[in-house]
């Protein structure tokens, strides 16, 4: 059966997907399709799929009957884990996420439900933004974050980057040497402060905080909502920027969401909320939130990694592009936390 399609290139119309790829789009509509059958659903073929292509990702998503959809998501080679972390957070920690249909994990396929509304697009709404909104969010992210501590080596296992402190320092000179974006001098300034760095990674590791899993790309668009199901949970989604490292470097990407939305002014008081299920550990409160603001400048580092995990078709090789050398000089701002 022929599907009628709806195709969104966003800005990247002339950048090269496998999607290009009349076999490979066959094979994954294919195994698709066959995953949304297995699953007891019937999709509602008077409607269009709908096709989202980036250089990241390729999204299909599937009409059912009823008026809900099913996601279909490939990966990069290099982010090819998230469907098995996908899988595999599921079980770990399930009132915190979705849990996929299907997962072909070693071709970084997977097919999910939809999860209903984004909390984007609750503080999209009509009428004033409150910061307070993003309060319960970020407690319940932390709270799973925790849950994720003994499972970081298994995580690892499943293909996540590693960025953990003691080994940051390594991976930053890694990513300075080889980005072709930074011109010969620039490498040598940002090479030459290997030092502060490692003198930053040395820090952080000194409070104690365990590593775990870090989204590395926190923000309003990649939470659902609480839902009629779920009418208190809010389920974290798109992992293929994690890492397994501090888990407060989560709240860089998050902290500057926030601070274009409100301003800077409401920051110490959302990561205090996020905060709230780390203490009792011992530590007081300048000591979480000096790691939170070396963690933060640190997270600069995994962020550079994520733009280098694109499918190798996109012409921008791992760790080369323009984006990966911003992430780089960032790690030397001033951090919003």
């Amino acid at each position: 059966m022929n599907h009628r399609l709806t195709l969104d290139l966003g800005d990247y119309a002339a950048t090269r997907t496998p999607w290009d790829d009349p076999g490979w789009q066959r094979q994954a509509l294919d195994w698709a399709g066959r995953a949304v059958a297995g699953a007891g659903l019937r999709e509602d073929t008077a409607r269009r799929r709908g096709v989202r292509v980036r250089p990241w990702s390729v999204l299909v998503r599937f009409p059912l009957e009823g008026g809900a959809g099913a996601w279909f998501k490939a990966n990069p080679p290099a982010s090819a884990f998230e469907a098995g972390l996908g899988e595999a957070l599921a079980r770990w920690v399930p009132e915190h996420v979705l849990h996929p249909y299907a997962v072909d994990a070693e071709r970084g396929w997977s097919l999910w439900p939809d999860g209903g509304t984004v909390f984007a697009d609750l503080l999209n709404a009509p009428g004033t933004p409150d910061p307070r909104a993003w309060d319960e969010p970020l407690r319940q992210y932390a709270t799973m974050q925790r849950a994720l501590i003994p499972y970081a080596d298994k995580a690892e296992a499943l293909g996540v980057p590693s960025v953990r402190a003691a080994a940051l320092p390594e991976t930053y000179e890694r990513m300075v040497g080889r980005c072709t974006a930074l011109d010969v001098q620039e490498r040598t300034q940002l090479l030459a402060r290997m030092g502060q760095v490692t003198d930053w990674c040395a820090e952080l590791a000194s409070f104690g905080v365990p590593d775990s899993l870090d989204h590395s790309d926190l923000h309003e668009a990649q939470i659902f909502a609480p839902g009629a199901a779920h009418p208190d949970r809010y389920a974290f989604f798109d992992w293929g920027d994690a890492v397994v490292g501090h888990p407060f470097s989560s709240l860089l990407v998050n902290a500057r969401a926030v601070r274009r939305r409100y301003g800077p002014d409401v920051l110490p008081r959302l990561r205090d909320a996020y905060l709230e299920p780390w203490t009792g550990d011992g530590h007081s409160a300048a000591e979480l939130r000096r790691a939170v603001s070396l963690a933060c400048r640190l997270g600069a580092v995994s962020r550079a990694g994520s733009w280098g995990r694109l499918f190798p078709e996109a012409g921008t090789g791992p760790g080369d592009g323009a984006d990966v050398a911003r992430w780089l000089r960032e790690l030397f701002a001033e951090p919003p936390l």
